[in-house]
């Protein structure tokens, strides 16, 4: 599988491979770690929880640079995006 991220003209494959599905009454989600030819190493998930009348979302975040170039040079950059990407996911919920 693979995400496709697009920044101005410029778009990145990032290869990645789901290793672990939530499916439950009140929690679903995924977890993915990342191939090579992926801009970082790592792994991430997504749980999207129910508590009552409140949807909380839970993003967690294992970053390590990838041991290619460009892609290790620029890891830096790289988790700056990472950040910003997570509060858009954060906002998505509003």
């Amino acid at each position: 599988m693979t995400v496709t991220a697009r920044l101005l003209n410029f778009t990145v494959v990032e290869p990645v491979e789901v290793v672990n599905v939530v499916d439950e009454q009140n929690r679903v989600g995924f977890a993915y770690r990342t191939l090579p030819g992926h801009p970082v190493r790592g792994e991430e998930a997504f749980i999207v929880h129910r508590h009552n009348d409140n949807v909380y979302l839970t993003v967690r975040s294992l970053t390590q640079p990838a041991p290619q170039q460009p892609w290790r040079a620029l890891y830096p950059l790289l988790l700056i995006a990472q950040r910003i990407a997570r509060r858009r996911y954060m906002r998505s919920l509003r």
